[in-house]
């Protein structure tokens, strides 16, 4: 093995030497896929017969049965009821206990550490004791009330809403009841093996035994069809305007505005008239709860048949539901934005959440941009039985004890937190920032540290072979880089490095003193070296004029390459090699299926079944090799984002996963061009820079801990789990979103409140060890009433899809569409069973459920799950990756776009921003009914935006807004709208940019005509309108009844 040297000249042989390779992170091998029975025939859209649960947010690969393909241009029959399994034990697609081991997939009373510790010494005793003005309690019970609201607490800088608008309801229509029958009751479940890791696999130490039993949490799914179901009664041919649909008047137009905000909308706002009168302890007792519900019907309750009201859809976004808990309480409750529950009222015991039938889950944005306090202090106080930090809603027995909201321990207030810094005052732990703020950031001590903090580290590697060069992204990479390199993260021990690689390994020795870059190129890719260990990572700071001329060169470097293979696999491992010693960020960028030397690839999609109503193969990676370096990376604290830049088939699925495991970002630019996609092209550019100078944390780990009676067991997102409940970050960025599952274990009579927090750990950028703690406080009920009623159908929602996507991969994208068909089926029917006090014919659903069919609709046509309909294999895994890492806000309008009205835009209800006046257009239903052809229509669908331009559209928006003089005059491939000094074009252009810097990421905007091509692309996010594949809303909403009404 030997490295030569290019122009400019340098040594000419560097020795390979023995290479002493870094100690592995812990491996993961593969699991056997689960044995698949073969699936009964079925429609397009299924109820979902019993299914294993999605158990990882990092699948294995699995078989998957076939799917039938109905005919075109028929009307679309409804599903058919099967009762098969690919398991063959008892049916479980539950959100309580997994079954066996998987790697991203832990319980944590299999293993140890638990999640925490519960002292025996202090059991949490009956009633809640009384308050002293001074906010004190009198010490001995368990749990005590909450905190006075303090003077400041921590509000994120966002307006407060109000409710959101109320509806009223229709009439029912004249006709025979919808609903007589009712579902066969659940079958008794045998019970589950809990979910372990196998030491002998994941390398962890010992496995603790079989942790007790957890009851099914979400059995509905399964063991409501746990006998021979009876087939779908066909619906017969649909009306093509549904007669049932009465034109009912729409909710009158709201102050709330229609942002992402409001989709993450502050616990904070006013109250809702879901409200309760308050005990002098505060707090309700759950018979009390369950009074005040049937005494007045609180809105989130109002009965709403979906078949009668039709604008169900408000007129901005949906808000997040505000739990229902004291004026104090809400007021110091930490932000959705950062922290939701599926259920903001938790149910008392597991027999409640099973008969609600909804899934019981958190949904985090862990390390958002938040302006937030910070507190530098030597002393830290957590419990010192579950290592809970202290938060708003422990209780403080005097000056010197206070109780943990999770364990209930009673512990000592340090001398040194009898001070409280911001008001120079002794004697009031009770008013310190830890105990103001649900969200705070502290300053960690060196006992939070296992090393020095590690600096910044930047490794770019770059794929330079003949496809990546005609595509032009080299270019602009090296110039964004250029640009922005003084605004990377860090501080003076900022290092950077570069490797390129087609057939060969191409490394860059920038050391202190050179006058130009040498580049160094390894030819023996099988047994892959650093030629100069110590000069290919250098000081940002000393060699930056070395960077900069490399940058500048690096494009005409490769011009006339010839080279069309790509060894990938050797370049990571490379990569690998170099940052293993630091840690560290390696950026990698890649334009085409990897075909030399480890991780080489073949290609798995076949073109002619992109439109197959069949079960979608090839979810699953072709192989772990990029599953196992991941997790080497993981064990090093490297993190790999990849760069995906291709018009061909690149095999995500197994890309990705070297992504996934590190806690890395997968971003995806199909068909990128240079010339021939400049759309494309200012999307990369736009999201270099946002991933170039955004805020990164280094070495991370995160712990969701929640009160003593509730267990986590299954996390979604990018992560690796590295002992029962930490998940490992080597690299954490404010755009990642995680998901956990939940259930109760043990009942939680005694209890009014229950509270879940998230501690985040890491270095910043400037090597400070942080630690951010985010706590949420929900309230218990016991009344299946008040469950519904605290029900967030947005967050539910985000669940199911990342519990869809894992079944996807580990069984078939079938079982998957089926699963979430049923979740609305059995939510609804519990509903109306157990929750309804009057039986009325129709659809029925809680207001606060009302969308819940639309948005699981949605889900079935969304490119991850969709089916008959031409949809790329790598789009698709890129749209389940989307779903499962992205915050919910972001997730939502990539489940359910927005669709608005541009060519009337006016100042009425706008906002002001600074100087700018921005319109708040209302959002329409996602019908080809609400356009019209003298109108002008964008369509928000989070990555990509449309502008549809009506033909007849009104001469004044073309002129004025597009600066063309008619219809026929608006370009093939537009994608800016001009900047004309024209009030009509500013006010679009300020609305347009204004949903655009909402997010992380540049959605790219397409101006569209009739005839463009791109115009099927705009008419597939026509959720509630029927294609060949799949029924409309209305034909799904009758199809929800029948099954109900069974």
């Amino acid at each position: 093995m030997q490295a030569k040297v290019l122009a400019p000249p340098g040594p000419a042989l560097y020795p390979s030497g023995p290479y002493q390779p870094v100690p592995p992170g812990p491996q993961v091998g593969s699991y056997p896929p689960a044995p698949a029975q073969p699936l009964l025939p079925r429609p397009q859209i299924g109820i979902l017969p019993s299914h294993t649960p999605p158990q990882s947010a990092s699948p294995s690969p699995g078989p998957r049965p076939a799917q039938a393909t109905p005919p075109a241009q028929a009307t679309p029959p409804p599903p058919a009821v099967t009762s098969t399994s690919y398991y063959t034990g008892p049916p479980a697609w539950q959100y309580a206990a997994p079954r066996g081991p998987a790697p991203n997939h832990v319980n944590p009373a299999a293993a140890a550490p638990p999640l925490m510790s519960h002292s025996s010494t202090q059991p949490p005793g009956p009633g809640a004791p009384p308050t002293s003005i001074h906010g004190f309690t009198q010490p001995g019970s368990a749990p005590p009330p909450m905190n006075p609201l303090p003077p400041h607490t921590y509000q994120p800088n966002r307006p407060a809403y109000g409710p959101p608008p109320t509806m009223k309801p229709t009439a029912p229509p004249a006709g025979p009841p919808g609903t007589t029958g009712t579902p066969p009751p659940p079958k008794a479940d045998g019970g589950f093996r809990s979910a372990r890791f196998q030491s002998e696999v994941l390398g962890i130490g010992d496995v603790a035994g079989n942790g007790p039993q957890a009851p099914n949490s979400y059995n509905h799914v399964d063991n409501r069809m746990a006998g021979a179901a009876p087939p779908g009664r066909h619906l017969g041919h649909y009306p093509s305007l549904p007669p049932g649909y009465q034109n009912t008047s729409a909710p009158p137009p709201s102050s709330l505005h229609p942002a992402l905000q409001a989709a993450t909308q502050p616990y904070t706002q006013g109250p809702q008239p879901y409200q309760q009168v308050r005990l002098k302890s505060d707090l309700l007792s759950p018979s009390m709860a369950a009074m005040s519900l049937q005494s007045s019907t609180p809105e989130a309750l109002r009965v709403v048949n979906l078949l009668q009201e039709r604008n169900l859809l408000p007129p901005a976004p949906v808000p997040a539901p505000t739990p229902c808990l004291t004026q104090d309480l809400q007021k110091l409750n930490c932000s959705p934005e950062v922290f939701r529950c599926t259920l903001t009222s938790i149910p008392q015991t597991q027999s409640v959440l099973n008969k609600a039938k909804l899934p019981l889950g958190l949904l985090l944005h862990p390390f958002k941009d938040l302006s937030l306090p910070v507190v530098t202090s030597s002393t830290i106080v957590r419990c010192r039985s579950c290592r809970t930090y202290i938060n708003p809603f422990v209780s403080f027995l005097d000056q010197r004890r206070w109780k943990c909201n999770l364990c209930y321990r009673v512990n000592d207030v340090p001398e040194e937190f009898m001070y409280n810094p911001v008001s120079r005052s002794y004697g009031e732990p009770h008013k310190r920032p830890e105990v103001q703020n649900a969200t705070i950031e502290f300053i960690a001590p060196s006992e939070y540290m296992l090393r020095p903090p590690q600096p910044a580290v930047y490794l770019f590697v770059l794929d330079v072979s003949h496809n990546a060069v005609e595509t032009g992204y080299l270019s602009v990479f090296c110039q964004s880089l250029l640009d922005n390199i003084s605004a990377l993260p860090g501080d003076s021990r900022t290092k950077v490095g570069f490797i390129t690689f087609d057939s060969t390994i191409h490394f860059y020795n920038l050391q202190e003193g050179l006058s130009q870059p040498q580049m160094l190129i390894v030819s023996d890719i099988e047994d892959i070296f650093l030629p100069t260990p110590d000069s290919l990572l250098v000081n940002l700071n000393e060699c930056k004029e070395l960077v900069q001329d490399l940058l500048k060169s690096l494009p005409n470097l490769f011009e006339k390459t010839m080279e069309t293979q790509s060894a990938l696999g050797s370049a990571l491992q490379a990569a690998f090699k170099l940052l293993s010693p630091t840690g560290g960020r390696m950026s990698v960028f890649q334009t085409q299926l990897p075909n030399l030397g480890v991780g080489a690839l073949q290609s798995r999609e076949d073109p002619n079944q992109r439109a197959s109503a069949k079960d979608v193969q090839h979810l699953s990676p072709a192989t772990d090799f990029y599953k196992k370096l991941a997790l080497d990376c993981s064990g090093q604290q490297v993190a790999v984002d990849l760069f995906l830049l291709s018009a061909q088939y690149c095999d995500l699925a197994t890309l990705g996963c070297i992504s996934r495991y590190s806690a890395g970002s997968v971003y995806y630019y199909p068909s990128y061009h240079h010339q021939h996609n400049p759309a494309q092209v200012e999307r990369f550019q736009r999201d270099l820079k946002r991933y170039l100078t955004r805020k990164i944390g280094f070495e991370a780990v995160m712990r969701i801990r929640c009160t003593k009676g509730l267990s986590i067991h299954t996390f979604h997102g990018n992560f690796f789990v590295r002992s029962t409940d930490l998940l490992s970050l080597p690299n954490v960025n404010p755009d990642a979103g995680f998901a956990v599952q939940m259930s109760i274990e043990e009942n939680l009579d005694d209890m009014q409140v229950v509270s879940f927090q998230a501690a985040l750990l890491y270095t910043s950028s400037k090597g400070e060890r942080r630690i951010r703690v985010h706590t949420m406080c929900l309230p218990v009920v016991s009344s299946l009433s008040d469950v519904f009623a605290g029900a967030d159908v947005q967050a539910i929602t985000g669940l199911l899809a990342c519990m869809a996507v894992d079944r996807s991969v580990t069984s078939s994208l079938s079982d998957a569409r089926d699963a979430m068909t049923n979740a609305a089926i059995d939510s609804l029917s519990s509903y109306r069973q157990s929750a309804l006090t009057i039986q009325q014919p129709g659809l029925l659903a809680p207001a606060c459920l009302r969308l819940f069919p639309l948005y699981i609709l949605a889900l079935l046509k969304q490119k991850a799950f969709r089916t008959g309909t031409s949809t790329r294999l790598d789009e698709r895994v890129f749209a389940m990756y989307q779903l499962k890492y992205q915050p919910l806000a972001f997730a939502m309008l990539m489940i359910h776009p927005a669709l608005y009205r541009l060519d009337d835009l006016s100042d009425e209800g706008a906002l002001n921003i600074g100087e700018q006046t921005i319109p708040q257009p209302r959002v329409l239903q996602l019908s080809v009914e609400k356009l019209s052809r003298e109108g002008a229509f964008l369509l928000d669908a989070g990555l990509v935006m449309y502008l549809w331009i009506g033909r007849n559209c009104h001469q004044n928006f073309l002129s004025q807004v597009l600066g063309v003089s008619s219809y026929a005059a608006v370009p093939e491939k537009l994608y800016l709208l001009p900047e004309l000094d024209t009030a009509e074009s500013q006010r679009t252009r300020a609305f347009v940019s204004w949903l655009r810097d909402q997010r992380p990421f540049f959605p790219s905007l397409h101006i569209i005509r009739d005839e463009s091509q791109l115009k099927p692309h705009f008419l597939q996010n026509m959720i509630e309108d029927r294609t060949e594949s799949a029924l409309s809303y209305y034909e799904f909403l009758l199809h929800l009844q029948q099954q109900i009404s069974k």
